[in-house]
């Protein structure tokens, strides 16, 4: 029985293009993400950072190698297969928030509860529960669009913990803040995902936000290369 909550074996990827031969993002990635392990992911822009995150999430699928997430081998799932599993195990930050404009603070963080059919009250209060841990329960009732940048992507951190995932993945979460609050919600990113009990797998271009994983890895030419991120 392993402990990896993700495991990515001889991973693959390549977009076709006019070039007969295609190009190739991720070339035989070997990749293993224990339960509570927080890891980053460096490297340069284009280098298939949010690939091998779309990847691991099983929202796509790659030409070759493959994906193992809690125990169920992802590349041999259906699409469907594929999305209930991701529902179950898996929360998605993104770097521009993907909050909905017309629904409420708490609203937005119920989504994937309502989505997944849970019992809405207790939804509700897991909401709540998360809102407060992050500051933000006296605003439940805003809508998201009173909120800056930082808030919102606290409510963000929010939705991708509200069913308990066991393995959180985030795709340049601080990106489009300031150094200041991208650092503070860097500190919540980790500690709530730890706390809860969740494994982390996040992509930054900051070496400073980097170096507070257990792990770096950085992708080169398609390639993983492990190394200690202090």
């Amino acid at each position: 029985m392993t402990d990896d909550i993700l495991q990515l074996e001889a991973v693959s990827m390549t977009w076709e293009s006019a070039d007969a031969a295609g190009r190739t993002v991720l070339d035989g990635v070997d990749l293993a993400l224990a339960r509570g392990e927080a890891v980053a992911l460096v490297g340069r822009s284009g280098s298939g950072k949010s690939t091998l995150l779309h990847v691991a999430a099983g929202i796509a699928v790659p030409t070759g190698g493959r994906v193992r997430l809690a125990g169920h081998d992802l590349t041999g799932s259906d699409e469907e297969a594929r999305t209930h599993l991701r529902r179950a195990h898996i929360g998605l930050v993104f770097q521009f928030f993907h909050l909905l404009s017309h629904l409420s603070v708490r609203e937005n963080v119920a989504v994937p509860g309502w989505i997944a059919g849970d019992d809405r009250r207790r939804t509700r209060e897991r909401a709540d529960q998360l809102l407060d841990r992050v500051g933000l329960l006296d605003r439940g009732d805003d809508p998201v669009g009173r909120l800056s940048g930082g808030e919102m992507q606290r409510v963000a951190l929010c939705r991708a913990l509200l069913r308990g995932p066991a393995l959180v993945l985030a795709d340049e979460p601080t990106g489009s803040l300031d150094d200041r609050t991208g650092r503070e919600v860097m500190d919540l990113l980790l500690s709530l995902t730890r706390e809860e009990g969740g494994a982390l797998l996040y992509v930054t271009h900051s070496r400073e936000l980097a170096a507070r994983a257990d792990r770096m890895w950085r992708l080169v030419d398609g390639r993983l290369q492990a190394g200690d991120a202090a």
